[in-house]
C-alpha cells in the first residue's frame, strides 16, 4: 500500500468540488464535418451547419467589467477530464485543438 493520493480519486474529488460550486454546463460550438455530396455542397453553397458538445460540471463566474469594455464578461472553470473524454470522438488530439476549433459558447441558453 502506497501512502500517495489516487489519481482518479483526486479527478473524482474535484469533478465533485466543481459539481458543488456551481454545477453548469457549457456547450461548444463546432462545425459539422459532414458535407453534402452534390455539386452545391461541393462548392460550398450549402451550410454544414455546427456539432454541439455540453461540457460538464462547469464553474462561471462574473468579472469586473470597465464602462468601456462589454457589458458582461464570465470565466469558466472547466474539468480537463470532461474535456479529455470529449477528444476521441471529436477526432482531436489536444485540448488547445478542441478550442481552437470552436466557433462559440452557449451558456445559460445565450449563445
Amino acid at each position: 500500500m502506497s501512502g500517495g493520493i489516487c489519481g482518479t480519486a483526486l479527478v473524482r474529488a474535484a469533478n465533485a468540488m466543481l459539481t458543488a460550486l456551481g454545477g453548469n454546463n457549457v456547450s461548444l460550438l463546432l462545425p459539422a464535418a459532414a458535407m453534402a455530396s452534390d455539386a452545391a455542397g461541393q462548392l460550398g453553397l450549402v451550410d454544414p451547419g455546427v456539432r454541439e458538445v455540453m461540457i460538464t460540471p462547469v464553474v462561471a463566474g462574473n468579472l469586473p467589467t470597465g464602462n468601456l469594455g462589454p457589458r458582461r464578461r464570465i470565466e469558466f472553470t472547466l474539468p480537463a477530464s470532461a474535456i479529455e473524454v470529449q477528444l476521441p470522438t471529436l477526432g482531436m488530439g489536444s485540448a488547445e485543438d478542441l478550442f481552437n476549433a470552436a466557433l462559440g459558447l452557449i451558456y445559460d441558453g445565450i449563445g
